[in-house]
């Protein structure tokens, strides 16, 4: 949503500022390059506001939501469109089913090993991925946003257990206290934590043990991942627990910290009443200096 104040001629989008100069700006550019498409167009306001990702890749798609929101609003004319893309992301379909051995998988832990975690995002093993959430995770496959890794974990070339990680919610209460930045570090260093949205070992493995050693090891390769594809640090991990169906031992066990319950209201809720499920908070810091690291107010 872009929200236009008339007075103070402020727009926001996406967290983003924007002032009427700002849109004068638009203007021109869009009067100055008349032959470009709204593709071009928003390549050319990244490049001229470095508007960028921190792994340095352009924020065009999020440019051109601001752009075609200022364009539904008046404030902008954009030029017609070229050509209707087709968007994978709402013409998605569901992961198919992809076969591979499901015969038991038991014994100790200890002769299973060693495990191979392997990072499968934009790989050729994402379709497998893809397919096991989908079909074997309770939530099913949500395409991630943001910065994002996927994960498979093998034993033997056999599969055994999915992880997918995520940009952080920007705001849970019970997190925020723990952490205890402001809104304005809040905002600033929201990158800097990584969401495990999906954790699933697969229902024909039967390990005692497993998934706690999963997330133990997984904490030391995310965070090496994470740097090297995004360029950045991320000091805090954390995810939902949904309290009806699991107690969230593996995460306990783990060492990662419970911090509370989620109000159950969702982060678009206008009610103030619970309309989901609650989901316990757990967290696990990455650094003893996760405190001073993210509530930073130092630009």
């Amino acid at each position: 949503m872009c929200y236009f104040a008339p007075m103070s001629l402020q727009f926001k989008y996406r967290g983003k500022m924007l002032t009427g100069d700002d849109v004068a700006f638009i203007n021109r550019l869009i009067g100055e390059n008349p032959s470009d498409s709204r593709w071009a167009l928003s390549k050319k306001l990244c490049r001229a506001w470095n508007w960028v990702q921190p792994n340095g890749a352009l924020k065009d798609m999020v440019c051109r939501g601001l752009m075609l929101e200022l364009h539904r609003g008046g404030h902008i004319r954009l030029p017609a469109k070229k050509c209707c893309v087709n968007n994978p992301f709402v013409n998605r379909k569901r992961p198919a089913k992809v076969t591979i051995d499901q015969s038991s998988v038991d014994g100790k832990l200890s002769e299973i090993k060693p495990l191979q975690f392997c990072q499968v995002r934009r790989t050729a093993s994402e379709k497998l991925f893809n397919s096991l959430i989908e079909h074997y995770h309770y939530l099913g496959y949500c395409h991630p946003v943001g910065e994002q890794l996927k994960y498979i974990v093998y034993s033997q070339q056999r599969p055994i257990a999915c992880l997918a990680w995520s940009s952080a919610p920007r705001h849970i209460g019970c997190r925020d206290r723990f952490i205890g930045w402001s809104a304005h570090s809040r905002k600033e260093h929201i990158h800097l934590l990584a969401y495990n949205t999906r954790f699933l070992i697969l229902p024909w493995v039967r390990i005692g043990c497993l998934a706690s050693h999963i997330l133990a090891r997984m904490a030391k390769i995310v965070c090496q991942d994470w740097q090297a594809i995004y360029r950045h640090h991320i000091y805090y991990l954390e995810t939902f627990v949904d309290k009806q169906r699991f107690a969230g031992t593996c995460y306990k066990a783990a060492n990662w910290i419970y911090l509370g319950d989620t109000t159950g209201r969702g982060k678009n809720d206008q009610t103030n009443k619970a309309n989901r499920s609650i989901k316990a908070v757990w967290g696990y810091p990455l650094s003893k200096h996760f405190r001073t690291l993210l509530s930073s107010e130092a630009p």
